[in-house]
């Protein structure tokens, strides 16, 4: 399902400044002491009475001048696998770069969403460091470099610690809500949280936040779910758990190797079966995390936009009590579900498909199939077709769909399918790249996101730095530039 580039109204915003204009500190304080009236300051100034809603429901605002910065050349939204990589890739370039993100950490759906399994993460650059920097930690099990599990604690740390010493400049708790577009380009992006409304204006922007806010707010053209049906791919809300004894489960445990899974699977859906449940997803599946600690993959969410807030709310709250309904089910059988105790539930329920904002280029079905070679490559996938049923009955018929796709051959991402089609100085990272549904179901998982990040990391510090536009920035430079920085 497609949707065309939309014109929308622009938030017209003056350059203000922190101190009252005419206004000095002496002026202030004199004043105060005599008792002289002042004139009003910053966020102290008393609202303009509201217009009452107009016939057609709409609330008219008055208009408002909005604080505006322009401190940075890269500014990132989304702090997401592909959001940190690409704040990394740039700040470490030496372009100032600011990081936003709606959470109370870094890290997105690895540590907000407890995802805590990674996958096609054997790729070159940042992949490989975070590794390095897990396994020196103790926080990375298992024996594989394309997948492993982690300890999300241990992750949102070190993304921290990473941004910290590159000089990226994080502000959580922010929200990217609206875009100014000057003719094509993209001139400013407009946040909001509990420090008001802000505009901040940079060379270039990153769209890092998975379901493609930043695009869709600065108007880009972008599709969404299957074409042929519209429907998404059902939303999942991981959680961990502590049991009294992982080798006793083992045998309902997926591995590093995945050898076994389906077969764990189908031994999780009997016992669930057998507590009198009829779980959501029937691949309820467990990873070992560390010691008695699991990741429970339990749940789906089906026909859920992520664009949709009361859909996205309901989702979460129907999720988190079918979860606990299960751990505690389970308990309840004993044996080797004894003493299995649900330690947190993820605060993000985990989003599989969003907004595939339109790019230069569009990765497809095709270049599975035929392992698609690109000269301006920034990652290369070696993940399958994953297409989760879109309703409980077809989970039942056939779990996970492969598109047709018989077999899937290693195929490139072309830097042109993270340049924005429809606005100038915008790139994109992670899931909400330039794709169709079946390409999506592939290159969505988080070690692509981090390649996809990177590389528009790369490329948006070199824009910024040069005078150019992104499109203008040839990709046989920014590959010798990350390769100088790694």
């Amino acid at each position: 399902m497609g949707f065309d580039r939309q014109g929308f109204g622009i938030l017209q915003y003056p350059m203000l400044t922190k101190q009252t204009p005419g206004l000095s500190r002496r002026t202030f304080c004199q004043a105060a002491l005599a008792g002289t009236a002042l004139p009003p300051l910053a966020g102290c100034v008393s609202a303009p009475a509201t217009p009452p809603p107009g016939p057609d429901g709409f609330l008219r605002e008055p208009a408002r001048a909005t604080p505006l910065n322009a401190d940075a050349d890269v500014v990132v939204c989304g702090a997401g696998p592909a959001g940190v990589a690409a704040a990394l890739a740039a700040a470490r370039a030496g372009a100032r770069t600011r990081l936003f993100d709606a959470h109370g950490c870094l890290g997105g759906v690895w540590t907000a969403g407890l995802l805590t399994w990674i996958f096609d993460f054997d790729k070159p650059g940042l992949a490989q460091e975070i590794a390095r920097c897990l396994d020196a930690r103790g926080a990375r099990q298992g024996t594989q470099r394309s997948m492993f599990a982690y300890e999300p604690e241990a992750m949102k740390l070190l993304l921290e610690e990473l941004c910290l010493q590159a000089g990226v400049v994080t502000r959580l708790h922010t929200r990217a809500v609206a875009a100014h577009v000057e003719g094509r380009r993209l001139d400013a992006v407009i946040t909001e949280s509990s420090a008001g409304r802000e505009a901040w204006r940079a060379p270039v922007f990153i769209d890092a936040t998975g379901d493609g806010d930043l695009g869709a707010h600065a108007g880009c053209g972008w599709d969404i779910g299957n074409p042929e049906t519209g429907a998404c791919q059902p939303l999942t809300l991981n959680a961990l758990a502590a049991v009294r004894d992982a080798a006793r489960l083992k045998d309902h445990l997926t591995g590093d190797d995945l050898k076994g899974h389906v077969a764990a699977t189908q031994r999780n859906l009997a016992e669930l079966q057998r507590a009198g449940l009829d779980p959501s997803y029937h691949m309820p599946t467990i990873f070992p995390v560390r010691d008695n600690i699991v990741l429970l993959m339990f749940n789906h969410e089906y026909g859920v936009r992520p664009f949709d807030a009361d859909a996205m709310t309901a989702a979460t709250l129907r999720a988190r009590k079918e979860v606990d309904t299960m751990v505690r089910a389970l308990r309840k059988l004993g044996g080797v579900w004894e003493g299995l105790q649900l330690v947190a539930t993820a605060e993000q329920i985990g989003v599989r498909d969003g907004r595939r904002i339109r790019g230069r280029y569009t990765v497809v079905k095709e270049d599975l199939i035929t392992g698609a070679r690109h000269a301006d490559a920034v990652a290369r996938v070696t993940f399958g077709v994953d297409i989760h049923a879109a309703t409980h009955d077809q989970n039942k018929r056939e779990t996970i769909g492969r598109g047709g796709v018989a077999r899937t051959l290693p195929y490139d991402i072309p830097l042109r399918a993270l340049l924005a089609r429809d606005v100038d100085g915008l790139l994109l990272a992670g899931r909400c790249i330039s794709g169709d549904f079946v390409a999506h179901a592939s290159y969505r998982v988080t070690g692509n996101s981090v390649a996809t990040g990177e590389a528009a990391g790369a490329v948006a510090a070199l824009a910024a730095q040069s005078g150019r536009l992104p499109h203008e920035v040839d990709w046989s430079e920014a590959r010798t530039l990350l390769a100088k920085n790694r």
